[in-house]
């Protein structure tokens, strides 16, 4: 198909080849049972960790191969293709989310102790920010963490956290001074078992079905004050900085996922036929899919504008908010529009088409609203 992307070597494209033959044989065939099942086996992390796909960006100390972010952004566009957001997403956010800060802002004892078992795929990771009442808005969140001698009491709630039912540790965003505002923000790293820490249910979504989704709660929950990532009050520009490579990914993940729809409506077009010809031979559905690989190209491009500004190491806040707001949205397109081209048939369970329409909805909502992408963009204005 359109080649010709500028972002990534020849090195990068021969990992691309890799890891889609992982995903083709590992991954798609299981998809939709896994999905059926809204679990996919544990044991996924652990053979991603025996690839070196949990730790592409992370030091060779630490058991990562050090290869670098771009390495990382092919394995997202491939995950896009698996079949199962949900499994993107569980996978995806052991490597994009649970574990960045760990590498970014933990000590040498942090990082051997949650960040290696993570990149082998021995421990999963979860990141907890949103809560029932705060998502968004980082700067409203109510989970408390209280100093008391060599311990953190934590008391709150966390909701929609990936991974959060079989996490073996969660990064948790706190308030360690509930009267400074978002400068009163730190991370804390809570591992299961501690006392006063509990997974509420796992919740049911409309799409992501293979990944699980939980509420978590904190009750007097005595964290060592050892776990504290960084520095005390720094919690709001970790997080922040965290932002960019999860928007990133999600944009990225869209796009992989479009060229997944896009190829599976090519093939039925070519193949069904109605009043006698191919639906191909109809020259309203040849320019719906004109229109539909020009809008993912747009997508494409705009997001590998963000990640090339990212790589070199620019805080690229409105480019990436752009890609991501613009990538989401225009999968949520495709998938309908691709849905469509299948007629009844997409609106079955057995084809694929419908999973991708239901898994891309999150796209506009998770990471970040639209509407907050566009608050952010508006900000870089000045307005």
């Amino acid at each position: 198909m359109l080649h010709g992307h500028g972002v990534y070597q020849e090195e990068h494209e021969a990992f691309r080849r890799t890891v889609r033959a992982v995903v083709d044989k590992e991954l798609r065939p299981f998809a939709a049972d896994w999905e059926a099942r809204e679990e996919f086996p544990r044991e996924l992390f652990t053979r991603f960790g025996e690839l070196g796909f949990l730790g592409l960006k992370y030091p060779e100390a630490y058991g990562g191969t050090a290869a670098g972010e771009l390495y990382e952004a092919v394995l997202l566009e491939e995950l896009g293709r698996c079949g199962s957001g949900g499994v993107a997403a569980g996978l995806g956010g052991q490597f994009t989310i649970a574990t960045g800060p760990l590498n970014l802002f933990g000590t040498d004892a942090q990082k051997r102790r949650w960040l290696a078992p993570a990149i082998r795929g021995e421990k999963i990771g979860a990141l907890g920010i949103t809560e029932p009442d705060a998502g968004s808005d980082v700067a409203g969140l109510r989970t408390t963490a209280r100093r008391d001698g060599d311990h953190y009491v934590v008391n709150g709630s966390k909701t929609y956290i990936t991974n959060g039912v079989r996490a073996d540790f969660v990064v948790l965003a706190v308030k360690t001074d509930p009267s400074r505002g978002h400068k009163g923000l730190s991370m804390l790293v809570v591992e299961r078992g501690t006392p006063g820490f509990s997974v509420g249910r796992k919740l049911q979504k409309v799409g992501w079905r293979a990944s699980d989704t939980a509420e978590l709660f904190f009750e007097d929950c005595r964290v060592p004050a050892e776990n504290l990532l960084g520095v005390e009050g720094q919690g709001f520009s970790q997080i922040m900085g965290n932002f960019q490579w999860e928007r990133l990914s999600l944009a990225l993940g869209a796009v992989g996922a479009m060229d997944d729809m896009l190829d599976t409506a090519l093939e039925h077009v070519k193949q069904r036929r109605a009043f006698g010809r191919a639906l191909a031979g109809f020259q309203v559905v040849r320019h719906k899919l004109a229109d539909l690989y020009t809008a993912r190209e747009c997508a494409r491009q705009l997001t590998y504008h963000a990640l090339r500004l990212h790589v070199a190491g620019e805080y690229a806040v409105a480019q990436t908010s752009m890609a991501k707001k613009v990538a989401t949205e225009t999968c949520c397109r495709v998938a309908d529009e691709c849905l469509q081209l299948h007629g009844g048939a997409g609106y079955m369970m057995e084809y694929d088409i419908q999973r991708h329409w239901r898994d891309a909805r999150l796209g506009p909502i998770g990471g970040g609203t639209s509407e907050v992408m566009n608050e952010i963009i508006a900000k870089q204005l000045g307005l």
